[in-house]
């Protein structure tokens, strides 16, 4: 009895001292991955200290059987920026370590090796580099494994080859270079391969149709050669099937339908592929999206989609497919249908009536560069969710249906090229979201119509070479403040040009061929992004105005054939940056400048003139000082000898380079930006400039603090404006990556309601440290967070004038909204700002609202837009709270995340409560759950303690209480778990503007 006592005590003194020596190294390899961590600016690790135990640490999950051992460290996009310490490899029990969508950089440590019981690795969106740890085989019990959109180089190791237990290989966009290695075949467990975006080149091997569990295929974005083995089409649990943008050649197997019966994503888009589409893809009845664009396919394009009751993405542009347009009318089942882009083919016959029937949800359908003939169909006007329609560069006649009118939603019309006659609608002017109309190379005629003055968010109008006739609508110039081109050439406009003095933000302006009189208007001084300026062929007279000194950035000026008096202004070779000058034709006298553009003989003419003299001897003017009466008479007769001869062929010449220029202009008008690039901006700021600006970067100065550096105030001396000066820290991870996104978001786009940025700033300080700044309009009333929650830096005298009216807010919301949807819908990219949230809206003077940071954004193509699962270049971030919560769970910047953020930032700004705020949250999981539980529960006394504090009338306070409901369900709608659950902003536009119209009827 004696020696069993003896045994258990020297067993419990034996194990409890290795147990704690276990549970001490858990703690040490915790202590030292925090250690390793340079930013946490969500206060992720906060609890990381030894008050508390490490198992109750936020992030860490501990063994219920082997008490004080880590199994799970989970810190999905807690915005960690730092490196991995390699004594994490002594996490032995560890099963699962999560660090997607942080920024975690250096090499992935071989000690992971040691991580005998590791089940699941996700690393994706982080910035790690180096090879891919060939140790992770000794991970025997691994089997996902996410590295997916890092910074990883060298080949895919083999050593992965012994990992049979893989069932997920996630190693998309990374640097990776070689070949897809066979061994990859004896992973047959695999149900997920992702290898897109990673430089792989070679043939697709043999060995993966081995991998018989597949679900997901990924190949895209790589160099990739040869023929997609046969048999990889014949593993019938394949789902994503994508193989896009490379040089994959051969035909679609006949019976793909049948050996792929579940397939939903089908890709293979930008390659070499040809022969016909397979009409047995209709037995694939689950599928959702077919990108077949950029190949070589012929054949028509099948007609029995009608079993596709799933599809929503049909992508059969620039092929070589034939055959009658008709196809149309078996996608009348497809009711969740929202792309049709079957432009640039060979397709044939008329629009038929059943285009009316298609889907209500479909956004885009393009059409244009086939050789379709026939009406449009008046029932277009069924498709009420249509946002943009490309018929350009077929034979379609008749007119444009009045019908038209009534989808409100659209943002582009494309429809220059054809044959259509009669009247521009008026029905246009409904169309208040309309961002680009081309009618370009029709037989339209009548006049201008006023009403387009109603579409106040026009950045493209062209009406060029047709048959309007009248004066040139004053209303449009007047009201669309945002238009960046807008061409009315070659028709017979009459008249004076009109003032276009609110027109700041054009940059082209083509009036030629027409038959304009009167003055080049001063005001067009105003228009100090123009680039290129055409008011040739017209009868315009007087002298060219000094005011255009003020248009720094004009490129391509064309004041040929009019009646243009007086000199040519010394400015003209100076100050402007011209490249082409042609002032030909004209009464112009004196002497020719040899300064600037004058000084390229290609690029400028002057001929025609019969009075200038000097200038350069190629021109073969006559010397300033010969001014005799007889020469001049000699010189005079001469030239109208010779003025007709020469005039028609500068006609002729100037018609052709007018042709060529529109034409091509309209062909890549899709995929060009008419927005000038930071070194073409008139505004020009240096180091030293910004320096003497914010007075040093005062802290006087200081506006406030960001994530990647700070705000100062600065005030432009020469040009007494105020500034907004974002200087980057460029010590902060990320920050010279925001800088890029930043200006590759914002350049790209334009509206009133966006934050503009005057010029960017990439330099040296007078230490010799690299100098990185954005330079944007000053916002007087700083942002909307400091108004929402009381904010003491606002200067306000009165108490009262801090808080918001619900008017003020229901602008606000409105505008914001206008400028998301405008981000996600109103240019040829798709823009996700990736950070709403109130100190992200600034407030003008007026308490405009203007959407600013655009530091987390992501451009994408909206002809080629990226799958819902597709990787984000950009590690997501955004601000907690703010977040959506599916951001956690996978790869993808989307617009219904911005969705999401902007449902939290309208339900903040009614209910003045943050969505961090745990006290005012009330025991609810999400500010979301708390609104919507009153909302149905109609328990809601948030809004009646908003309400008397801005009125006491008792009908006032019932209209505002019904205001506030009907906005806090559009911010409850926008905030939905699921992303397919969230309306669209631009419902959430029209919405809004009705319910503010409403609001302030009286």
């Amino acid at each position: 009895m004696v020696e069993l006592v003896l045994s258990l005590l020297f067993l419990y003194f034996a194990i409890t001292p290795a147990t704690c020596l276990s549970n001490q190294t858990d703690f040490s390899g915790l202590l030292a991955f925090k250690k390793s961590v340079d930013d946490d600016p969500l206060g992720a690790l906060m609890s990381w200290n030894e008050t508390v135990h490490f198992c109750d640490w936020k992030g860490i999950m501990c063994s219920k059987r082997h008490r004080g051992r880590v199994v799970s460290i989970n810190l999905v996009s807690r915005g960690l920026v730092g490196s991995l310490s390699p004594h994490l490899g002594n996490l032995s029990f560890l099963r699962e370590f999560i660090l997607q969508n942080n920024s975690f950089y250096g090499e992935i440590p071989e000690e992971f090796g040691r991580l005998g019981r590791l089940q699941v690795l996700e690393f994706s969106n982080n910035s790690f580099t180096g090879n891919i740890p060939r140790n992770l085989s000794q991970c025997s019990n691994l089997y996902y494994l996410n590295l997916v959109d890092n910074r990883l180089t060298g080949i895919i190791v083999p050593e992965l080859g012994s990992m049979f237990n893989l069932e997920a290989l996630g190693l998309a966009k990374n640097n990776l270079s070689g070949t897809i290695p066979p061994f990859i075949g004896n992973l047959t467990n695999l149900v997920e391969l992702s290898l897109a975006t990673c430089v792989l080149q070679g043939e697709i091997p043999e060995s993966l149709v081995l991998l018989r569990s597949l679900w997901l295929i990924n190949l895209s974005e790589n160099k990739l050669t040869g023929g997609v083995p046969s048999d990889l089409y014949n593993i019938s649990s394949v789902s994503y099937f994508m193989m896009s943008d490379n040089r994959l050649q051969g035909n679609i197997p006949w019976d793909i339908g049948f050996t792929l019966p579940n397939l939903r994503f089908f890709r293979l888009d930008v390659n070499n592929f040809d022969g016909p589409i397979p009409s047995s893809l209709s037995n694939a009845s689950f599928l959702e999206s077919i990108y077949l664009s950029s190949n070589k396919f012929t054949g028509q394009i099948p007609k029995d989609f009608h079993r596709f009751s799933a599809l929503q993405e049909l992508f059969v542009n620039d092929n070589r497919l034939e055959g009658d347009i008709s196809f149309i009318s078996s996608l009348i089942n497809c009711t969740k249908l929202l792309m049709i882009i079957a432009t640039n083919n060979l397709l044939t016959g008329s629009l038929p009536d059943s285009i009316a029937n298609l889907s209500i949800q479909l956004s885009a359908l393009y059409i244009g560069d086939n050789q379709i003939h026939g009406n449009i169909p008046s029932g277009i006007q069924n498709l009420i969710g249509l946002t943009n329609i490309d018929f350009e560069n077929n034979f379609l006649e008749g007119p444009i249906p009045w019908g038209i009118g009534k989808l409100i939603k659209v943002r582009q019309i494309f429809m220059g090229g054809n044959e259509l006659t009669n009247e521009v609608p008026a029905s246009l002017a409904n169309l208040t979201l309309l961002n680009d109309v081309d009618l370009s190379y029709n037989n339209l005629g009548g006049t201008m119509p006023q009403s387009l003055s109603n579409c106040t968010n026009l950045l493209y109008l062209d009406l060029s070479y047709n048959d309007l006739i009248g004066p040139i609508s004053r209303d449009v110039f007047s009201l669309t403040s945002i238009l960046v081109y807008y061409n009315l050439s070659h028709n017979a406009f009459m008249g004076s040009i009109p003032q276009v003095g609110s027109l700041c933000n054009l940059v082209e302006l083509d009036l030629s061929h027409n038959r304009l009189s009167g003055t080049i208007p001063n005001t067009l001084s105003s228009c100090i992004e123009l680039r290129r300026l055409h008011l040739g062929n017209n009868s315009l007279e007087g002298k060219i105005p000094d005011a255009l000194n003020a248009l720094k950035g004009l490129e391509d000026m064309d004041l040929s054939q009019n009646n243009l008096s007086g000199p040519i202004p010394s400015f003209l070779g100076n100050e402007l940056y011209l490249k082409n000058l042609n002032l030909s034709f004209n009464r112009l006298q004196g002497q020719v400048p040899t300064q600037g553009v004058f000084q390229n003989e290609s690029a400028i003419s002057v001929e025609g003139n019969e009075n200038l003299c000097g200038g350069l001897a190629v021109l073969k003017l006559p010397p300033c000082s010969y001014a005799a009466n007889s020469k001049r008479e000699h010189s005079s007769n001469l030239l109208k000898i010779l003025i007709p001869v020469l005039g028609a062929g500068a006609i002729c010449l100037t018609l052709s380079c007018i042709y060529r220029f529109v034409y091509r202009r309209r062909i890549l008008r899709k995929t060009q930006s008419l927005t000038p690039s930071f070194e073409d901006m008139f505004l020009r700021l240096s180091y030293a400039d910004l320096l003497k600006a914010t007075d040093g970067f005062s802290e006087t100065n200081l506006l406030g603090l960001g994530r990647f550096g700070s705000v100062y105030k600065g005030i432009v001396d020469d040009k007494q404006m105020s500034i907004a000066v974002k200087v980057l820290n460029l010590d902060i991870r990320g920050a010279s990556k925001s800088f890029m996104s930043e200006c590759n978001a914002i350049t790209a786009v334009r509206h009133r309601n966006l934050l503009k940025i005057l010029s960017a700033c990439e330099s040296i300080d007078f230490q010799g440290n690299n100098f990185m700044a954005l330079i944007y309009e000053f916002m007087a009333n700083g942002s909307l967070d400091k108004w929402l929650h009381n904010d003491p830096v606002i200067e306000i005298e009165s108490e009262n004038n801090r808080k918001l009216s619900t008017a003020q807010k229901l602008n606000i919301v409105f505008e914001v909204a206008s400028a998301i949807e405008y981000l996600h819908h109103g240019t040829n990219s798709i823009v996700i700002h990736g950070d709403l949230k109130p100190s992200n809206i600034l407030l003008d003077e007026n308490m405009t609202a203007h959407v600013g940071d655009f530091g987390l954004a992501k451009v994408v193509s909206n002809i080629y837009p990226a799958y819902e699962g597709s990787s984000s270049s950009v590690a997501i971030k955004g601000t907690f709270g703010y977040i959506p919560p599916e951001y956690g769970m996978t790869n993808s910047m989307t617009m219904q995340g911005d969705v999401y953020s902007f449902g939290i930032l309208v339900l903040e700004m009614f209910t003045n409560i943050r969505p961090t705020d745990d006290a005012a949250l009330n025991g609810h999981s999400s500010l979301h759950h708390l609104v919507n539980h009153g909302l149905v529960s109609q328990e809601m006394d948030i809004i009646d303690q908003i309400i008397p504090l801005e009125h006491t009338d008792h009908n006032m306070q019932t209209k505002i209480k019904n205001c506030l409901n009907s906005v806090l369900e559009i911010g409850v709608a926008c905030s939905t778990e699921f992303p397919k659950d969230r309306i669209t902003m631009t419902d959430v536009v029209i919405e809004l503007d009705k319910i503010r119209k409403i609001y302030l009827a009286d």
